[in-house]
């Protein structure tokens, strides 16, 4: 079977042949733009209402309309995390940690300027090493089984710790009652139900938009409902008399913390090969390793440019880990890759090795229109950062309102249940009593999103393992996981420890 030549000239050809796509590309960057800062919404639902357009469009056109649109929607999801601390996704869920700091500090545009370099470089990053590496990267989704992935979730819910630190009793108060919630529902063995007080909509658990909209969103506008606006007269000031300078700050900021983004967008893509695993749990694990190895791991919180570089570098490095399972074995790793799926069977291309051998401009045509979407968003999305950040400046009379009247239309959107309206505002409440009273929203959110994943995962191994908790030490992966996850919570303490001894002995020298 004649195979085309993978080389350079290669690449060159199909990067050229993807920018002579840009009339589908960029109309795919805006709509994925606004799709993603729309909470309820994301690339997935769109796509499906849009299927019946792909699937008379040619494939190739129809697969770059989708990846674009995938791209630029994960981008638009962090825009409302920073701004109102709305994170519209899952895996916009860690963002609002630092960037909607950096936004009552009036840095909004530096905040959207780093965010937007971040996920550019995060997503271009993952791209070039998803093209040279697909069947390396393919091997880990057979390695990562469920013991593999407790010890992963375990990771992000450490971060239920690491929020503690400032007040450990409240901080692992609102982390067990985010577990405590997220364990409402039918049960993963029996399906007996759970918590669900009798309502049938709970069965398949909490759904993840109503919770997200309301612990950030909901309880934030009731919050802010209280002053005039978010931002204080000085960050207010600061922002009016912004210039262009600032946009080009967040942007040399990023590049210098280049280490940072490579890292922590590797997390993202090694997660995103996962089958099942997706945007959140990088995000969140990117987040808790940053601050775990930071040298001043106290900023994170009050708006500190690395805590929102990890989860966005991370939730975009995820986009491209997503299609190598799809492209290289045949299986989507997630709600988008699965659609792709649909158009490639429709249009009768194979997936799998045979794709490469049969038709590698198409297999490596998708990851490089991936890589031309996140060339072309840097120079289509980062200019319009300053003007996205004095939405801040709108009085919170007519903020409020708006935010709390699209975020309970995004809350009814993917489910289309009135009752999830209800249960948003219901957890609008809870965030607003939470944070009136100085428990941590995003510590319940954890344990909200990753407690039913975990618990999933948890009963898969001790049933192959007939009951036995030996399954999670069982492979060396696993093992070298759980001395990974041990270093990240030891280690911190450690060097905090050694660096208060130094400075003790450097002020008995001085004195």
């Amino acid at each position: 079977m004649e195979t085309t030549p993978i080389d350079a000239a290669f690449f060159g050809e199909l990067f050229l042949h993807s920018l002579s796509l840009w009339w589908v590309i960029v109309p795919s960057i805006f709509l994925g733009l606004v799709v993603g800062a729309i909470p309820g919404f994301s690339a997935a639902n769109t796509i499906i209402i849009l299927l019946p357009f792909t699937l008379v469009m040619d494939v190739e056109v129809g697969l770059v309309f989708m990846v674009a649109l995938y791209c630029a929607s994960r981008m638009g999801a962090g825009i409302p995390a920073i701004l109102v601390n709305i994170p519209g996704t899952a895996g916009a869920a860690a963002t609002p940690l630092d960037g909607y700091p950096m936004v009552k500090k009036g840095q909004g545009q530096q905040a959207l300027a780093i965010s937007f370099t971040s996920s550019t470089l995060g997503g271009l990053l993952t791209t070039v090493i998803a093209l040279v590496s697909m069947p390396v990267l393919a091997r880990v989704g057979f390695h990562m089984h469920s013991a593999e992935m407790v010890v992963v979730m375990l990771f992000g819910i450490s971060l239920i710790a690491t929020i503690a630190a400032k007040n450990t009793l409240k901080g692992l108060i609102a982390g067990f009652f985010g577990l405590m919630i997220g364990s409402i529902g039918a049960d993963h063995v029996y399906a007996t139900p759970r918590g669900t007080m009798g309502f049938l909509e709970l069965y398949d658990g909490i759904p993840l938009i109503p919770a997200l909209v309301g612990l950030f969103a909901i309880s934030e506008a009731f919050l802010v409902i209280e002053g005039e606006s978010i931002l204080s007269k000085h960050a207010q000031d600061r922002l009016v008399t912004g210039s262009w300078q600032q946009t080009f700050q967040g942007v040399r900021l990023t590049l210098r913390k280049w280490w940072h983004v490579t890292w922590t967008s590797l997390i993202g893509l090694v997660i995103g090969v996962t089958p099942g695993a997706g945007a959140a749990i990088a995000a969140f694990v990117a987040y808790q390793q940053s601050r775990a190895f930071s040298k001043t791991p106290e900023l994170y919180g009050t708006g500190h440019p690395e805590g929102l570089i990890a989860p966005e570098s991370a939730n975009n490095g995820v986009t491209a880990g997503t299609l190598i399972p799809l492209l290289v074995l045949g299986i989507p790793g997630g709600a988008t890759a699965a659609i792709m799926l649909v158009v490639m069977q429709y249009q009768g291309v194979n997936t799998g090795p045979r794709l490469f051998m049969e038709q590698p401009e198409l297999g490596y045509g998708i990851f490089m229109a991936m890589f031309t979407t996140y060339l072309l968003m840097a120079f289509t999305i980062l200019p319009m950062s300053r003007y996205m950040s004095r939405v801040t400046l709108v009085s919170t009379t007519y903020m409020s309102p708006l935010i709390i009247g699209f975020t309970l239309v995004g809350s009814f959107v993917p489910r289309e249940y009135m009752f999830d309206m209800y249960l948003a505002f219901a957890f609008g409440i809870l965030g607003y009593i939470a944070r009136k009273t100085g428990y941590h929203v995003a510590a319940i959110l954890i344990g909200v999103i990753l407690g039913p994943l975990m618990e999933r995962y948890m009963l898969v191994a001790l049933q192959k393992a007939d009951g036995s908790f030996t399954a999670l030490f069982s492979t060396p992966l696993t093992n070298i996981l759980w001395v990974a996850l041990a270093a990240s919570l030891v280690l911190p303490i450690f060097m905090k420890h050694r660096q208060r001894r130094r400075e003790g002995v450097f002020a008995e020298g001085e004195g």
